[in-house]
């Protein structure tokens, strides 16, 4: 279980904030034996002064060569100390900036105060939590000036001392928000040895896993050791505090979800699903192209380019009508539909085109319902039948409500032998992280349609064969690869 310490330059610069043990001054962290050595040390560094050769420099500068991380980092205070270097930053907030001053007077520059991507001024919340993912500092002074077009004209890291008394107090909320625990007692010694943070999004419609089965995998986490927190996406920062990530929000490259496993990476957390699974299970032009120089079985596909239309009239003969035309990130159903006939291929086309320079064609291969295997580390976890929406040919229907057909959740033994080693087959390339291979079975064969990477665990359906050992199990990997990190 990792510990964190909030760093300050003075007992008396935490006056205004309720006393904690968590709270120690830059000398004691310099010349206690017992930090020095402490490992799983997580630093909240609060001196007054970050300025180069400073004792806040020397605080990060200290904890990053002790193994301990901090936040501000080093990299952060020298970006930070020259305009130059952060100003290379800036054209990703532009947008962000003009949003949130459509109604500023011009001719005043404004300045902000952001406590751990918080402002009080709920209007440049988007842009402090930009400011806070790329520059990650406790207390960030915002300068924007006018010439032309608003623009960030300063970034300065702050000390809380000095704060007026409504900026402290939110400053102690943020800080609250940010790290968990400050002002809680210290754990019993049946403290767990590991913290997994599950990142969700409370407002997705499909989410990966319901709040049944997000309590499981908490009460599976504590079974194993494993202390489990939901996190969102505000919590980007808050990552190093961790020694394991489990994102259980719908991921694509083009997502937060993305930089969440980038960072994670970064920062040498387990990752479920790393980032070079989000890249190639969302991209399904990516996963045509791996199946067919792995031999994987799959239907019949072709890619369309939208400058190449000459290309559709032959799909007639090489795919057979109907085809399947699909957009390479789609999911859940969303971006697939079916063409009976060339004039109606061209419509589809059109339409898609105007989302993705590639589509993919397939052949149509009607099934009652597709398999779900689900691989975990490179083994077999579960298996589903997914059956199809009444008097349709998807396993959802979008409309005023999204329907989804019926489903069984079989022991993975009971899996037809061609099934789960097409399955298998089309995990290997990719990782050993976990995936949902859909796969349709035809004439004793089984045929890959795609493989996600975030594949649905809710309860009553995926775990209803298994139960909780089914998150028992997901646990395990956990524990097992974070052990190895810590090399036990």
């Amino acid at each position: 279980m990792a510990q964190t310490l909030i760093v300050i330059h003075r007992r008396k610069d935490w006056e205004a904030y309720y006393p904690s043990e968590q709270v120690i001054t830059f000398a004691d962290y310099m010349n206690s034996a017992q930090v020095k050595t402490a490992p799983h040390t997580r630093i909240i560094n609060l001196c007054r002064n970050f300025s180069y050769l400073s004792e806040g420099y020397y605080c990060s500068l200290l904890a990053e060569a002790r193994g301990h991380k901090v936040i501000p980092s080093v990299q952060t205070l020298s970006d930070l100390g020259k305009r130059a270097l952060y100003r290379l930053h800036l054209d990703d907030f532009s947008e962000t900036v003009n949003k949130s001053l459509q109604q500023a007077d011009i001719s005043q520059p404004i300045v902000l105060k952001s406590f751990f991507g918080y402002t009080t001024n709920k209007d440049f919340n988007d842009l402090s939590q930009k400011l806070f993912e790329a520059f990650p500092c406790p207390i960030l002074e915002i300068t924007l000036r006018y010439r032309k077009l608003w623009e960030i004209a300063g970034l300065k890291p702050l000390s809380p001392v000095g704060l007026s008394d409504p900026d402290e107090g939110f400053f102690a909320e943020a800080l609250d928000k940010f790290s968990r625990g400050i002002w809680r007692k210290p754990r019993n010694q049946k403290a767990s040895r590991y913290d997994l943070a599950i990142l969700c999004d409370a407002n997705e419609v499909l989410a990966p896993s319901d709040k049944g089965a997000l309590k499981r995998f908490i009460r599976a986490g504590k079974e194993r050791g494993i202390d489990c927190e939901i996190i969102g996406q505000r919590d980007y920062s808050r990552l190093p505090e961790f020694d394991g990530l489990f994102i259980r929000t719908t991921t694509n490259i083009d997502h937060y979800t993305y930089r969440f496993a980038k960072k994670a990476e970064k920062e040498d957390l387990v990752v479920i699903d790393d980032s070079n699974s989000i890249l190639r299970c969302t991209n399904k032009i990516y996963l045509a192209d791996l199946f067919r120089k792995h031999k994987v079985p799959a239907p019949r596909t072709e890619v369309l380019h939208k400058d190449q239309f000459q290309q559709l009239p032959a799909l007639g003969a090489s795919l057979g009508y109907p085809v399947v035309v699909k957009i390479p990130d789609g999911q859940f159903s969303r971006g697939v539909e079916k063409a009976h006939d060339e004039k109606e291929l061209l419509e589809i086309s059109k339409r898609l085109f105007d989302h993705s320079s590639l589509l993919l064609a397939q052949e149509y291969l009607y099934t009652d319902f597709d398999w779900r295997i689900g691989v975990l580390d490179n083994q077999p976890l579960f298996a589903c039948r997914y059956y199809m929406v009444k008097n349709h040919w998807q396993i959802y229907r979008h409309g005023k409500r999204t329907d989804a057909g019926g489903f069984d959740t079989l022991d993975t033994s009971e899996v037809p032998k061609p099934i789960l080693d097409s399955a298998m087959r089309a995990t290997r390339p990719i990782g050993d992280g976990f995936y949902g291979v859909d796969v349709k079975e035809r004439d004793g064969k089984g045929y890959v349609i795609e493989v996600n990477d975030n594949p649905n665990i809710d309860h009553g359906v995926e775990d209803k064969f298994l139960g909780q050992e089914i998150y028992l199990r997901i646990m395990d990997v956990f524990l097992k690869r974070m052990e190895a990190r810590r090399g036990h």
